[in-house]
């Protein structure tokens, strides 16, 4: 069995890569500022913001101890000459930029390529109890209270963690309620995201609820107009295009924060003020609202419809790219691994 050893200046981060590279292999995460010895290894990535003069020292330090002719990736988040130039001083055999490509990842590794993963028994089982939890809880007429919403969050932020993303995605896609099968993966996908930048407890709560949140006003929206099996004619989506301001109406006396009720309304606005309902524009719409967008969009483009298959992951985030400054272009960058992490059953 081959080790990695995989250095990070944010191990909580890099966990989801690590699980990625642990197929047939031990991957162990070590952090860049822990002096502990960390043994001969048979591959190296570094996963790093750092590329300070001390950041090249102490990974120098690393692999004199213990690289003896192995492989070294460097992974770049963002491609800067001062990333690559850290590369060259370390000796870096290649360095591969977001969206990252695990494919040519365990390629430059020397591993064997990795199998898609499964659709578990167990994300079947968590994904169809998140789909009752949703059935139950957002229905016309019923309260929709902060603590029901958080403990349905805690939930699917466990199931992400315990299952994977490509797993919950693929487990969703099943579903034909199109209400369903979005929310869902929109959540999934935020939960992934806020684990992937290494976000703590709170703050990860916070965007996987949300998601889970921002479509409540569809439950205003007529079934037939919701599940139509084909596009939608103008007037259905105007009616449509009224959920956001619908769910702000639901949710305004029910407690939640005011940043929840900033996703519920503000979702579909854009950066450039083309957006809805209120036309917002640049500083005017918050961060927590402009990751969920990105989720939203990625989601309704890799979905499975009746009248279409699920977009490939490298189209759907083509079109994110393609949307320039409509969109927070820093949380597409950020946002890249988790769909290059996947790709949807065709």
């Amino acid at each position: 069995m081959s080790r990695i050893l995989l250095i990070s200046d944010n191990p909580r981060r890099s966990r989801a890569l690590a699980r990625d590279l642990a197929a047939g292999q031990a991957c162990e995460i070590h952090d860049l500022y822990d002096d502990a010895s960390t043994g001969p290894a048979d591959a190296f990535v570094t996963d790093l913001f750092d590329f300070s003069s001390d950041a090249v020292t102490r990974v120098r330090n690393i692999l004199e101890r213990s690289r003896r002719g192995a492989p070294l990736v460097m992974v770049l988040h963002h491609d800067c000459a001062r990333a690559r130039l850290f590369g060259m001083a370390l000796g870096a055999s290649h360095t591969l930029c977001a969206p990252l490509d695990l494919d040519c990842l365990r390629d430059f590794l020397g591993l064997s390529r990795r199998e898609p993963e499964p659709m578990t028994a167990d994300a079947l089982n968590r994904s169809e109890e998140a789909r009752r939890f949703y059935g139950t809880v957002f229905v016309p007429d019923q309260p929709i209270t902060s603590q029901v919403i958080d403990a349905g969050t805690d939930y699917i932020g466990q199931a992400i963690r315990d299952t994977g993303i490509r797993a919950w995605v693929r487990a969703v896609q099943r579903f034909d309620d199109a209400t369903h099968q979005h929310c869902l993966l929109v959540t999934g996908l935020a939960a992934a995201f806020a684990g992937s930048r290494g976000l703590g407890p709170l703050d990860r709560h916070r965007l996987t609820k949300a998601a889970l949140l921002h479509d409540v006003g569809k439950i205003c929206v007529p079934h037939a107009i919701l599940n139509k099996p084909g596009r939608l004619d103008a007037a259905e989506m105007a009616v449509i295009r009224q959920h956001p301001e619908q769910g702000w109406r639901l949710l305004a006396d029910q407690g939640f924060e005011p940043e929840m009720l900033a996703v519920v309304r503000s979702h579909h606005e854009m950066l450039d003020g083309s957006g809805y309902p209120d036309r917002l524009r640049g500083e005017d719409i918050p961060d927590l609202v402009r990751l969920v967008t990105v989720c939203d969009i990625y989601a309704a483009l890799i979905e499975r419809r009746s009248y279409k298959a699920p977009m490939s992951s490298a189209d759907a985030l083509a079109i994110l790219d393609g949307m320039g400054e409509r969109l927070d272009t820093t949380i597409v960058r950020a946002f890249r691994p988790i769909a290059a992490a996947f790709t949807p059953d065709a």
